[in-house]
């Protein structure tokens, strides 16, 4: 197979074409990713065309690149945001053509810390930008593990720990990439005796660690819930997850008439005063704007409904909010990854057309097996806990027991030689 010359690749990932898609009943074009993933400068700029405040011209435009794209927001900045340093800003936008160095806070879906590669300078472009960023990455205050989450905080300090605890036992903590908890033969065992303060940090980073693998698409249903009844509807956002951003819009059919809000450029409100306590709304649901360059012409793909933390059960709709029914197969039902991949495999096995029952029984058994995955990997993760269990309990069977062996130690002479 040939390859792709280096610059020629290059030159193809700096270009990103144009999908037609209708929003509340405005025709607009909204920008579609490549192979380089979901683009966080992508969904910024998506967000900008739903609200109205950049337009692409000419209508015979096709594809975009960066430097057109990154025109348009400055020019946006200088109209609308006079206070804005908009070469800051500029110098800033690079940073998010690849994913977004952002340290999300577990207790609060509106609070980020600056990462330290930027001083911070991310936060502060979608404040410039008047964009909303939140985050479904929470802990549930009612659950167990969250007297440790709440006392490491952020992401961040939650890496720190673990390698903080992997030091204390001589590397024994963090066994692998692929090990999520310690190995059964007592790893965690110390050389010394631990500390109150150190045995503290062992019992924090074996819960810290536990709630990382278990939310590593960085989504928790207490998130998503919290989100879905304290984001307003028919206001475009940017949703921080898996170190990139997608579209977040929450739709009601109640509200398909009225206009699009979006805040504006250099506005003072954060992205706590974005969201708050809104009115039950029943028929409201949370969508995620496709942009995936698979789905580049499929008018009837534009929205992936988001129902759940790993996208098991979202369904794509239309520019309507209506279920889709893409021409080029059903994949309705799958996430955009997931089609993706299904639509990039048949691409290669065919070169005519598909059968749909053989599409659907391939759905089918990929369904399953990814069913099978996760059991086996929620099985892996209960054993793995009771290791842990079985570990402190050791530990602190052995440092009740120390205290008496010292003493026996010491009856065995009167003095010291120094």
């Amino acid at each position: 197979m040939s390859q792709t010359p280096p610059e020629l690749q290059t030159s193809i990932e700096d270009v990103w074409y144009l999908k037609d898609i209708k929003f509340h009943g405005k025709e607009l074009r909204i920008i579609t990713q490549n192979f380089n993933g979901p683009c966080s400068f992508i969904a910024i700029c998506n967000i900008l065309i739903l609200g109205g405040n950049i337009n692409i011209q000419p209508k015979s435009r096709t594809t975009v690149s960066y430097e057109f794209l990154s025109q348009l927001v400055a020019e946006y900045l200088l109209k609308n945001s006079p206070d804005v340093d908009v070469s800051a800003a500029l110098s800033i936008m690079p940073h998010t053509q690849k994913g977004m160095d952002l340290n999300p806070l577990f207790t609060s879906s509106t609070s980020f810390r600056p990462s330290t590669a930027l001083k911070g300078g991310e936060l502060k472009l979608f404040e410039q930008v008047g964009i909303p960023l939140i985050h479904g990455w929470l802990v549930d205050p009612e659950g167990v593990e969250a007297p440790a989450i709440q006392r490491v905080k952020d992401y961040d300090s939650a890496v720190q720990l673990i390698a903080e605890v992997d030091h204390l036992t001589n590397g024994k903590f963090v066994v692998n990439d692929s090990a999520p908890s310690t190995s059964p033969d007592g790893a965690t065992s110390p050389a010394r005796e631990w500390t109150p303060g150190e045995m503290q940090k062992v019992e924090d980073a074996i819960v810290v660690r536990r709630f990382l693998d278990a939310t590593q698409s960085q989504l928790t249903y207490h998130g998503l819930f919290h989100i879905a009844t304290s984001l307003p509807p028919n206001t475009p956002c940017a949703l921080f997850r898996s170190s990139h951003l997608s579209v977040l819009y929450k739709f009601s059919p109640s509200s398909l008439n009225a206009p699009v809000s979006v805040p504006e450029a250099g506005a003072s409100s954060t992205a706590s005063q974005f969201l708050g306590n809104q009115p039950s709304v029943e028929d409201a649901a949370l969508y995620t704007l496709v942009t995936d360059q698979v789905f580049l012409n499929e008018p009837s793909v534009v929205w992936e409904r988001l129902e759940d933390v790993d996208g098991g059960w979202s369904t794509f709709v239309d520019s309507e909010f209506v279920k889709s029914s893409p021409a080029g197969g059903d994949f309705a039902g799958q996430t955009a990854e997931e089609a993706l991949r299904a639509a990039e495999a048949i691409a290669n096995e065919y070169q005519g057309t598909v059968d749909p029952n053989d599409l659907a029984l391939a759905q089918q058994l990929q369904a399953e097996e990814e069913h099978i995955a996760r059991q086996e990997h929620e099985a892996y993760m209960r054993e793995q806990q009771q290791q842990e269990a079985q570990t402190l309990a050791n530990q602190k069977e052995l440092n009740a027991r120390r205290p008496e062996k010292v003493k026996k130690e010491k009856k065995k002479g009167d003095c010291i030689i120094m």
